[in-house]
């Protein structure tokens, strides 16, 4: 496959980041640069393959040295329900794809093959799963992974190395053999507590590193001329003896294959420690666990840490703690990280904020989506750009009321288009909810959600920032704008409606009644509080800790069960649900809040309806918002003709911030937020026979070759 050479490494506009910019030998290939972008998932995959391959293209083009692939299944006995495949040469042109956006713009394209064994359960396929002994599958689904065979163990091979010679067809530098997160085949062997084999390939550190061994030299005598092999291994699965550890096992398997790999990806396994969010880790967090790799081996390590600094990357590289900076979630909130850095447009870095609302993104299966960058995902289906939007192609004067994360994220793309823009907020700081909430437990790091936009607005002479302005109907009326835009926020209930809840809850009037919004005011109450949490993110868990570091004694109740059931997605239920057992004096799982009075509170069991009551001095309701869309319904009462009123942000409904500040985005790219009858994005849909079925509309589709008809179902022609 033919494709544009690398662009020569570029320095660094400040002679001291010139390290992150030299070049560096990975086996048979050459990285431009020290940035890296490590496999992550994207929930688009198979399934949006110009998506996928388009947002892989932008990190390209943002000057990542490389770009990699999610994993890649090798063969339908390890089948993963949401990632990329290649189980033979029919899977090679979405590959492919991916592969000449990345090379379109010089960056190495990495893929990274993977077998499963039982961390799936292969119910698409139906193919039993395997793994190195007998054992249930992962999760709760009634299957089970039958013992390997010898057999079995040189099928895997022989899949591997088939699926390697595949990846250099589709055109990729970097070959991964995947050994992390406690998720694969090789992974499972080098685990005692996944291995309890008495042949060759259990026992012994020795034996059960053996097939590892030989996956790596596979892929090295398959295609190690043209492709660097990368190993990505957990060195620490952080249960002590019981796992792999950097002081143990973990370190002696990178002894063990130290010089075998052209380079060594290194993390901390299970995923959920490896993609812990900012709320129970800072940057850098996984440095103590992997440091020890480079004093082992002479081949490039890269590492990951949710690094966003370029001070500390120029400090791991020229320390030698690593080669390469690797980045997952980094790469996604900014993925002109590189370029920016290199161009000396440090403030220009819109930097992660850790909330893992793109992990969400692919355990749901949806496309991948940011709290910071809502133009990822939309690369190609919207032809959104990170750092590019069109002049404007009206002649409107926009107002923006409400300087919270929509508000802010509209008037920062709006005067980039040049439109003349004014900002109000009531409050004499902006920031709205992301300001407030970056107070609470664990929640710093979302105040780079506000810092990044002010900043951009600073320097935006399109802009006019009007803090601490309460502006009505009628002002607004008298002012000279075509087009105004409330984003206004919401607010939490006060009575307890919510998702399980569809009435007030019985007796509010009865006593102390708080919610997130009298907390985040400084309002507290005292004594035994009960906190109901019927919204199940994160604000439950992070009031409920605000409080007992203030005083008080929680009782944590909720209706699921799981405490903060939806950080599931987000990789960190288990973490939210420890500190809540370890702080709270009580934690009520699958438990209804029924009803409460002066002092007490009347609980029942979600399946039983079996009634408790326990003490309480204050209740704190977690349960649903609603907007503020008073401003809003006064202008619509006054204007018939005159300005056109949108509402954006929470204020046309209440979510999550990522999804105010892409209701944001999306009002400064469009000038509004309605719905219109077909999708306003393009889709890929599978052609069945289409020529048959509606042979009148083959006309449109004679002399184009396949791809050519791809493209225009793409495009909706």
């Amino acid at each position: 496959m033919k494709y544009p050479a690398p662009r020569p490494s570029c320095s660094a506009a400040d002679p001291m980041f010139a390290p992150l910019f030299t070049p560096l030998q990975i086996g048979p290939v050459t990285i431009r640069n020290r940035f890296y972008q490590v496999p992550h998932c994207n929930g688009m995959n198979r399934v949006h393959p110009s998506a996928m391959a388009q947002m892989r293209g932008i990190k390209a083009e943002g000057g990542w040295g490389a770009v990699c692939t999610e994993q890649c299944d090798v063969h339908y006995s390890g089948c993963h329900p949401r990632e990329l495949r290649l189980w033979d040469q029919h899977d090679l042109p979405i590959l492919a794809r991916a592969v000449d956006e990345i090379h379109k713009h010089g960056a190495l394209a990495g893929i990274e093959l993977a077998h499963n064994g039982f961390h799936v359960h292969n119910l698409e396929t139906r193919a039993i799963p395997m793994a190195p002994s007998l054992t249930p599958t992962r999760s709760n689904a009634p299957v089970m992974a039958r013992e390997m065979d010898l057999q079995d163990i040189r099928d895997v091979r022989r899949w591997h190395r088939l699926a390697a010679i595949n990846a250099k067809r589709a055109g990729f530098d970097i070959v991964y053999i995947y050994a992390g997160h406690d998720m694969t085949l090789p992974a499972h062997f080098l685990s005692r507590r996944h291995n309890r084999r008495t042949d060759c390939y259990g026992g012994s550190l020795e034996n059960r590193v053996r097939l590892l061994r030989e996956l790596v030299e596979d892929a090295k005598d398959a295609v190690g001329d043209r492709c660097a092999i990368a190993l990505r291994f957990g060195v620490d699965e952080l249960i002590g003896s019981e796992g792999l550890s950097c002081v143990g096992e973990g370190h002696d398997v990178v002894q063990m294959l130290a010089h075998l790999p052209d380079l060594w990806d290194v993390n901390i396994s299970s995923f959920e420690n490896d993609g812990q969010s900012s709320r129970f880790s800072e940057e850098g967090f996984q440095e103590e666990y992997i440091r020890f790799v480079k004093k082992v081996t002479g081949k490039p390590v890269v590492g990951v840490g949710r690094y966003t600094s370029p001070d500390r990357m120029l400090w791991l590289i020229s320390t030698g703690v690593l080669d390469l900076i690797g980045a997952a979630r980094p790469s996604i909130a900014d993925p002109f990280l590189p370029e920016k850095i290199r161009t000396g447009a440090y403030d220009d870095i819109r930097e992660c904020i850790g909330c893992n609302i793109c992990i969400a993104s692919d355990k749901l299966s949806v496309p991948l989506r940011c709290t910071q960058n809502p133009t990822i995902g939309e690369e190609w289906r919207r032809g959104w750009h990170p750092e590019r939007i069109a002049a404007k192609d009206t002649g409107d004067r926009v107002l923006i009321v409400g300087g919270g994360p929509a508000g802010l994220e509209a008037a920062v793309w709006l005067g980039r288009r040049g439109y003349e823009t004014t900002l109000i907020d009531r409050s004499p700081e902006f920031g709205g909810r992301v300001r407030r909430e970056a107070r609470l437990p664990g929640l710093r790091a979302w105040q780079r959600v506000v810092d990044w936009r002010l900043e951009q607005l600073k320097k935006d002479r399109h802009v006019t920032l009007l803090p601490n302005n309460d502006v009505t109907a009628g002002i607004i009326l008298e002012a000279d704008f075509t087009l105004i835009a409330l984003a206004t926020g919401a607010e939490w209930r006060s009575d307890g409606i919510g998702r399980s809840l569809t009435q007030p809850l019985r007796g509010v009037e009865l006593t102390a009644i708080f919610t997130p919004e009298d907390i985040l005011a400084g309002r507290l109450p005292e004594g035994r509080v009960v906190l109901f949490d019927d919204d199940h993110y994160y604000m439950g868990g992070v009031i409920a800790e605000y409080l007992v570091e203030r005083g008080c004694d929680v009782t944590f109740v909720t209706p699921d069960s799981l405490v903060s059931s939806f950080t599931t997605n987000t990789a960190e239920q288990p973490r939210i649900q420890r500190r809540m057992l370890e702080k709270c004096s009580a934690v009520h799982v699958s438990t209804q809040l029924i009803e409460v009075r002066a002092g007490e509170a009347d609980l029942a069991c979600v399946f039983t309806g079996r009634p408790r009551t326990i003490m309480a001095d204050a209740i704190v309701l977690v349960t649903s918002q609603v907007p503020c869309d008073e401003l809003f319904l006064d202008l619509f009462a006054h204007v018939s003709v005159g300005p056109r009123v949108v509402r954006i942000g929470d204020c046309y409904a209440p979510g999550t911030i990522a999804a105010a500040v892409y209701s944001g985005h999306l009002f400064a790219r469009t000038l509004d937020n309605r719905l219109s009858d077909s999708p306003p994005f393009r889709r890929e849909n599978t052609q069945l026979d289409w020529d048959q079925r509606f042979p009148e509309d083959m006309g449109v589709f004679r002399g184009c070759d396949r791809n050519q008809v791809l493209e225009r179902n793409e495009l909706g022609q």
